[in-house]
């Protein structure tokens, strides 16, 4: 009970502000350390020096940074937003081709195996055939006129 008359609203509001303000300070600190190692562009002394100076004078090394190379840190952020889009538009590519397709040699032994055991008949075979060595990869599906799986 006592706390609440020796701590009045406004008093309340400007703590909860200086909270936020440390909070954006902590978050800018961190971004500004992660752009000084993600500069390609900067040697290792130079990273050294941007590093040291921000940790030592905090405040004003932030300021600093933000006023010297506050546009090239955008432009680096941008950079490796568009990298890692790029690298997950070819990881959705590569994963939704499903693997690699077997190849014609592949897909004639296949069919000679099922014309052999007598799974496919002679005119299934050559219609199969024909496909293959013609390029088409799709494979049709069975006809009205194909008998049912032996075994059935």
């Amino acid at each position: 009970m006592y706390l609440a008359y020796d701590y009045p609203l406004l008093d309340v509001f400007w703590t909860m502000l200086w909270f936020f303000l440390w909070i954006l300070w902590l978050i800018l600190l961190f971004r500004i350390i992660t752009d000084i190692f993600r500069d390609d562009g900067m040697g290792g002394w130079g990273k050294a020096g941007w590093t040291m100076f921000v940790i030592l004078l905090p405040f004003l090394g932030v300021l600093v940074y933000v006023i010297a190379r506050g546009k090239g840190m955008g432009r680096r952020e941008i950079a490796q937003a568009r990298a890692q889009q790029r690298d997950f538009d070819a990881y959705i590519r590569k994963t939704a081709s499903g693997g690699t397709r077997p190849s014609s040699v592949d897909e004639l032994t296949r069919l000679s195996e099922l014309h052999s055991r007598g799974d496919i008949t002679a005119e299934e075979f050559d219609r199969a055939k024909a496909l293959v060595l013609t390029g088409d990869r799709t494979t049709p599906g069975p006809g009205p006129s194909a008998p049912p799986p032996p075994g059935r």
